[in-house]
């Protein structure tokens, strides 16, 4: 699409060479579902500073699993962030929060995905409609020994289940459905080095196409 519109579409080392051999020159650097991470001169170039757009609240869910985490958790509230970027993943001073009710009982991973991007992107437009019209906005310092950082190995731990620990396999729907997020891996275990997603009667019926015969 950005070609489409003639936006030029350059690597992240590119984008970081032009704004450090062009002081003053780039009002703002937005970053949307970016997986890499946000360095110096894209933080502190722009005049009006560097926004990351978080899939969760801050300052309480910083980094990975995000949703699995939600539901897992049983939480009843999620939502999206906007906040300055700093060097720490996550931190910077928090401009905005967008929230929304959830039932944990009727999530997956997936379907809370895309409930947070339509909260997020309206967040998104809130945020740029603001920038345009006052500039640089206000924001606040996050606490940085709030909330609880996910890494993306503690990410891949929660998938893993162990089918011979019964704490694990009371709450195994629950986690099943935390962890489905098609096209990658779910809940599962691993055999003879080789890992299996679970799915249950749940999940299935979700997959049901409508002009199947099959009955569930």
């Amino acid at each position: 699409m950005a070609l489409k519109l003639g936006i030029p579409v350059v690597s992240m080392e590119r984008a970081e060479e032009y704004v450090s051999t062009h002081p003053g020159e780039i009002d703002l650097v937005v970053s949307y579902l970016y997986w890499r991470k946000i360095r110096r001169p894209l933080i502190e170039g722009p005049k009006l500073g560097c926004i990351n757009f978080h899939p969760a609240i801050l300052p309480d869910w910083r980094g990975c699993a995000g949703y699995n985490i939600a539901i897992l958790k049983k939480l009843k509230e999620w939502g999206a962030t906007a906040h300055y970027v700093e060097e720490t993943i996550d931190t910077g001073p928090i401009i905005r929060v967008f929230k929304f009710n959830f039932d944990y009982r009727l999530e997956t991973a997936q379907s809370l995905e895309r409930k947070t991007q339509e909260a997020q992107v309206e967040l998104y437009k809130s945020v740029m409609l603001d920038i345009m019209e006052h500039g640089r906005l206000d924001s606040v310092p996050q606490n940085k020994d709030e909330g609880v950082y996910i890494s993306r190995q503690q990410m891949l731990d929660l998938m893993k289940i162990d089918l011979n620990d019964a704490a694990t396999l009371e709450d195994l729907d629950l986690k099943i459905r935390a962890c489905w997020f098609p096209p990658y891996s779910g809940a599962g275990f691993e055999l003879n080095g080789k890992f299996y997603t679970l799915v249950n009667d749940e999940i299935l019926r979700t997959l049901q196409p409508a002009d199947t015969t099959a009955q569930l």
